[in-house]
């Protein structure tokens, strides 16, 4: 069976996305292409505030709106009031990280292939509290090693936060596996899911993560400026936000206040409703395509791809980890990444680079140079795969 033959119309979805009318979009890492009919959505409901007001668009939309939560929730195997609407998978993440209780001694347990935002985020709150960092190494595939992850466990470990997919590769890490340790110890455990929820299967029964940050603009084919956060209602009981408002909290006397006991406390007051509107259209959307034939053809097209690239001369595919999603990374010694995606932007292909900036100690470590990033999408094609490889060998061989 070739890709094209998968069980997703892929005919009816190119159809329904107007940007590849365009251009051959291979950045789907960075922010995909969206559906007709989210576009549809958001435009529509900015125009309603335009026409009658912005509240009372709001409360025109509030079911629509409010559907939202139950769509992620079915997406992700969760109850709708562990789900609160973010304004991107990083704040998501923060919200959830800077929420934590961290004191002198405690150590947070992370990997190699962390992205950089929330590394920085741990290095400031050690450096406020006193907490220590510590990095699980990585096994031969170059995936998080579970076992050496299982022997730094101790009394002192208070977190394990992880980034799921690398944003510089295709490694998706053993987050279920991480999951059960956690579990088993008692350890609050803080998924990184920006990259995976959208392309793969995500089940936080599954995974047995406390808490898991989501954006958008990704592989969700949502509007940007637009994220969820994921909180465990047995354990958003014992956290209390960072920062509170008349939304997470209510001012139940002229000095007490009560905080929300869902996930939404994590929220504040003003949101972008357009924006809501729109990621719960993309969620349906993702639902009605089928997010396992979705993860089916996305990994079946970047194996197709990585396999095409390697057989390029000069060409050096930079993705490790046993398990291998959507997004693709290479190199060339003969031209720079940054220069070879502004070439292929010349010829119509969406494509990026990644670079330390994003994924130090993994990059150091494999003393990686800048390296272009490719991911492919559901509505990508086996020839806009060739078709890239063609015009890379075109590139290179006129250099």
């Amino acid at each position: 069976m070739t890709v094209a033959e998968e069980s997703i119309d892929v005919e009816k979805v190119r159809a329904e996305t107007p940007g590849i009318k365009n251009r051959i979009h291979l950045n789907n890492a960075g922010a995909a292409l969206q559906p007709q009919r989210v576009v549809d959505a958001v435009i529509s409901h900015i125009r309603l505030e335009a026409e009658i007001g912005g509240y009372e668009a709001e409360e025109s939309n509030h079911d629509k709106i409010e559907q939202l939560y139950a769509r992620i929730a079915k997406l992700i195997n969760c109850q709708p009031e562990e789900i609160a609407f973010i304004e991107n998978a990083t704040r998501a993440w923060d919200m959830a990280f800077y929420s934590l209780s961290l004191k002198k001694g405690d150590v947070i347990l992370t990997g190699y292939n962390e992205y950089a935002s929330n590394y920085i985020a741990f290095l400031q709150r050690c450096k406020k509290t006193g907490a220590e960092i510590r990095v699980v190494p990585n096994d031969d595939s170059g995936q998080l090693d579970v076992d050496a992850m299982k022997s730094m466990i101790d009394e002192r470990v208070k977190l394990i936060a992880i980034t799921h997919v690398a944003t510089n590769g295709g490694l998706v890490n053993p987050a279920a596996a991480i999951g059960q340790v956690a579990k088993k110890h008692g350890i609050l455990y803080l998924l990184d899911a920006c990259q995976s929820v959208g392309q793969m299967t995500i089940d936080t029964k599954e995974l047995n993560c406390d808490m898991l940050s989501a954006t958008g603009r990704k592989y969700l084919r949502g509007p940007r400026g637009t994220g969820f956060l994921y909180v465990r209602k047995e354990t958003a009981k014992n956290i209390e936000p960072i920062f509170l408002d008349l939304h997470s909290a209510q001012w139940s006397s002229d000095n007490t206040f009560e905080v929300r006991d869902d996930a939404r406390k994590f929220e504040n007051w003003e949101q972008n409703f357009a924006g809501k509107l729109g990621l719960a259209t993309a969620v349906d959307y993702l639902l009605d395509v089928g997010v396992v034939a979705v993860q089916k053809r996305v990994f079946a097209l970047a194996a197709l791809f990585r396999k095409n690239l390697a057989a390029l001369n000069g060409v050096t595919v930079g993705d490790n980890g046993k398990v291998q999603c959507g997004i693709t990374t290479f190199y060339s010694d003969k031209v720079e990444a940054s220069e070879l995606v502004r070439l292929l932007a010349e010829r119509g292909i969406n494509t990026t680079y990644t670079t330390a900036f994003g994924t130090r100690l993994d990059m150091v470590a494999r003393k990686l140079p800048s390296m272009v990033r490719a991911s492919v999408h559901y509505y990508n094609t086996e020839d806009e795969i060739l078709k890239f490889c063609a015009e890379l060998k075109s590139i290179l061989e006129s250099v």
